[in-house]
């Protein structure tokens, strides 16, 4: 009896890759193991719907009658404690033995810690997982004081529904801005803005030093020496991938386990997907990038025809306080040639232009507006026969649009 195509973890890039495998073969067992006591949900809902019914269906990625359809099993409470590469094995926590035809690796990754003193005491949370956000939401009372530490999407995400239950929420940063991998300093500073007024405190360039209390936490100290009263602490401040099962293998693992432009690791049969995958030195870890990651090595897993992974563009969609942002692609001035900057339809946009063609864009526009940009990021839309330098926003946009429909003469 041939052996199954063996699935590590519960996430997207898991499901992802599934489906894949069944697309290109109709007849092979496929087994997802995944460590918590939930069919795989969508992570993202965890803070931007944290006081909804998280339990409910709406948050799977894809509902139990799908599975069934497509014979796809899923183990849930497995936890996968040992991988043997020689015998093409995994052991999970409760001792049972799994084999595998090919195997991928999706175990995601965990929040990175606080490394403060104090990060131990009650009332010191992070959110990671289902378990996560229900131990926050109980421990919560009427009045708490909440001090999220970190501003990026997660944290802001956090603050926000925190904010909407009637919290008191401040937010802390490190960096001199908001959300700076996906924003320009003019949209971080007019996020800051946004969250002031509407009663969030926000305190940049500010590191925290400790956490105080007495068994549970009463307040944070910060390296300028200042203290910020609160009853929790929530911290998002990036993620380290779970590696610890190939410890032991030699699957070679930097940041994270270490895979080719075909997803496969160092070890011939064996991929690594999503958030736990490390390509060309780099650690995606985003929604978009678990989704193609899942899909291109449950191609590659099942089909003689191996297949290149392609990047996904990069977008962050923001709702929140009040704002719709988009930001999508390259948006590091440093890396760019040229940012051009304006109003577009009566909102604040910018766009990132290298070599002469559109990298990047952020703009303080709906999810809808965002598809144009994207499109002529992905279809690399040059720039030749305008200047952007001295040409307005607009004037650009326009252009970009046209030879989008093909209809320009440099089309």
């Amino acid at each position: 009896m041939a052996k199954p195509y063996l699935i590590i973890g519960g996430g997207a890039a898991a499901v992802q890759a599934a489906k894949a495998i069944r697309d290109r073969d109709d007849e092979a067992e496929i087994i997802i193991l995944g460590e918590e006591n939930h069919l795989p949900y969508n992570r993202i809902k965890l803070t931007k719907g944290l006081f909804t019914d998280l339990h409910s269906e709406k948050v799977l990625i894809k509902k139990e009658k799908w599975y069934l359809a497509n014979r796809i099993t899923v183990i849930t409470s497995a936890c996968a404690v040992s991988l043997r590469p020689e015998l093409r094995q995994i052991e999970t926590e409760d001792g049972r033995t799994w084999e595998y035809r090919k195997l991928l690796l999706c175990m995601g990754a965990r929040n990175r810690a606080l490394p403060v003193p104090g990060a131990e005491l009650r009332g010191v949370h992070t959110i990671r997982d289902m378990k996560d956000a229900d131990a926050l939401k109980s421990s919560l009372a009427s009045g708490s004081r909440v001090a999220v530490v970190g501003g990026g999407v997660q944290g802001l995400e956090t603050a926000w529904a925190l904010y909407e239950a009637g919290y008191t929420v401040t937010v802390v940063e490190a960096a001199p801005r908001l959300m700076g991998r996906q924003l320009d300093r003019h949209s971080s500073e007019l996020l800051r803005s946004h969250l002031e007024r509407s009663g969030v405190a926000v305190r940049l360039q500010a590191g925290v030093t400790s956490i105080e209390g007495i068994g549970s936490a009463q307040g944070i100290t910060l390296d300028d020496g200042s203290r910020i009263s609160c009853d929790h602490v929530v911290y998002s401040i990036g993620i380290q991938p779970n590696t610890t099962l190939v410890k032991d293998t030699a699957i070679q693992v930097r940041t994270g386990i270490v895979v080719n432009d075909r997803l496969e690791t160092s070890i011939p049969g064996i991929y690594a997907a999503g958030d736990v995958a490390e390509l060309d030195g780099h650690v995606e870890g985003l929604w978009g990038g678990a989704l193609e990651h899942g899909r291109t090595a449950g191609n590659n897993m099942a089909a003689e025809d191996s297949e290149v992974y392609s990047k996904a563009v990069p977008v962050t969609l923001f709702n929140a306080f009040g704002v719709s942002l988009f930001s999508i692609g390259t948006v590091d001035e440093g890396q760019c040639d040229l940012t051009l900057s304006g109003e577009v339809n009566g909102v604040y946009t910018a766009i990132y232009v290298k070599g002469n063609t559109i990298v990047g864009a952020v703009s303080w526009d709906s999810a809808a507006a965002s598809l144009i940009y994207k499109e002529a990021i992905e279809r690399k839309i040059g720039l030749e026969g305008i200047s952007p330098d001295g040409t307005d926003i607009v004037t650009v946009m326009n252009e970009v649009k046209s030879r989008l429909r093909g209809t320009a003469p440099g089309a």
